[in-house]
């Protein structure tokens, strides 16, 4: 029975039962909420008296131009985490450097040799669509921090040296390294899916409560789908083997000899969601 269950009873009883998690616990509370502030943003960001549309005049690491909604919603999720006191180093999509402690301060690591995790996030994945409606995301991943790392306060990033490079790794690990990873989904409703590693854990947003709250407690991935979510406006990069692939799926020639419809969003968080 999940009736009721809210994310911060969930989190709790997780706690209760796997005690050397019990520091997610902090972390979850703050993007928790974080998702609900920035879905308030992204639902009230069309209103005529909105001071965040448009963009920010910055490039960021992907060479994407910054929406106002991205450094917006980057600061908010960034400075959630950080008072957490749970994190070694944090890494946005929206930095170029795994950086940024407060609004004034140079640019420096948040690196504090007792503290565990690492996260990594995108805070506004498919901000583009915005204007036109269309469900926007936030992606999440937690890593184990890398105790032994020790980056000096002062330090600004111009310089690296070897030690240095190997704490900074602590944000390229591959996902098989992954304690727990998340998104947020804001659209029809607000949406927070999360794993920690064992099962996959659905929560909707209930407005009048301010709660997320279990509604889908075991997702898993069917089996057997009718629907391929590519770009395929990039088809002609592609090399052969994938473009081959892709149209069996499109014209039923493939070797299940069933045919494909295609669903493109161009959010991933919308698009694996639905997918």
């Amino acid at each position: 029975e999940t009736t009721g269950v809210t994310l911060k009873r969930f989190m709790t009883e997780v706690a209760m039962l796997n005690p050397e998690l019990q520091e997610l616990t902090a972390l979850f509370g703050a993007i928790d909420t974080s998702c609900k502030a920035i879905a308030n943003v992204v639902k009230r960001s069309q209103l005529p008296s909105s001071s965040v549309l448009g963009y920010q005049g910055a490039v960021n690491v992907q060479g994407e131009d910054q929406k106002k909604l991205d450094v917006i919603t980057n600061d908010l999720l960034k400075r959630a985490l950080r008072f957490t006191g749970r994190l070694g180093v944090l890494a946005s999509e929206e930095e170029d450097t795994p950086v940024a402690l407060s609004e004034g301060e140079s640019a420096t690591l948040i690196m504090d040799e007792t503290q565990r995790y690492v996260a990594v996030f995108d805070p506004l994945d498919g901000s583009s669509n915005v204007d036109a409606g269309i469900p926007t995301g936030t992606i999440i991943g937690i890593y184990d921090h890398d105790e032994m790392c020790e980056i000096p306060s002062d330090f600004a990033g111009e310089v690296l040296d070897e030690e240095m490079a190997k704490c900074l790794t602590n944000t390229l690990q591959p996902g098989t390294n992954l304690v727990a990873a998340a998104y947020c989904l804001y659209s029809s409703s607000t949406f927070f899916v999360l794993t920690l590693g064992n099962g996959v854990y659905m929560f909707t947003l209930d407005e009048q409560l301010g709660e997320f709250v279990l509604s889908k407690p075991h997702v898993k991935i069917p089996e057997v789908s009718s629907i391929i979510s590519m770009n395929e406006a990039n088809i002609d990069m592609w090399d052969e083997p994938l473009k081959n692939v892709v149209k069996g799926w499109r014209n039923g020639t493939g070797r299940s000899g069933k045919r494909f419809s295609s669903r493109y969003i161009g959010s991933m968080v919308g698009d694996v969601h639905r997918t």
